[in-house]
């Protein structure tokens, strides 16, 4: 009897690492609020790099797309803006090819009336280095 092995992999290695803790994302902004959630809701979100290196500009859309998600995840429990957001961000390699994980994070609420324009994600500044 002889068994197939598969080849082996490597493991995924930690390049790179980021966060940014909770942020009152509406200080001067008057809100009427209707509902707030009683805690923070996080998403994790994957994007395969499809180039050898990755620039500072696929980092940022990483986390701006992984806000996108979870504002569409809140709003299908009812809410309609994230009160407060955090994002951690790891940059991973495995050989050639890279891989982005972006865990975001956010207190959500439903406002009333007119909604207040919505902010970038918070401190993307710390992301230049890359």
């Amino acid at each position: 009897m002889f068994f197939k092995f598969r080849p082996k992999e490597s493991p995924w290695e930690v390049v790179e690492g980021k966060a940014v803790d909770s942020v009152l994302m509406y200080e001067d902004e008057e809100l009427d609020l209707d509902t707030v959630n009683d805690g923070e809701i996080c998403g994790t979100y994957v994007f395969d790099v499809k180039k050898h290196n990755q620039n500072e500009a696929d980092v940022r859309n990483a986390v701006v797309i992984a806000r996108q998600h979870l504002l569409q995840e809140v709003t299908t429990k009812g809410f309609n803006i994230l009160l407060t957001e955090s994002w951690n961000l790891t940059i991973y390699r495995q050989g050639k090819r890279r891989r982005i994980e972006v865990r975001y994070c956010g207190c959500p609420a439903r406002a009333l009336g007119k909604l207040p324009l919505i902010h970038p994600p918070p401190f993307m500044e710390v992301l230049r280095d890359l």
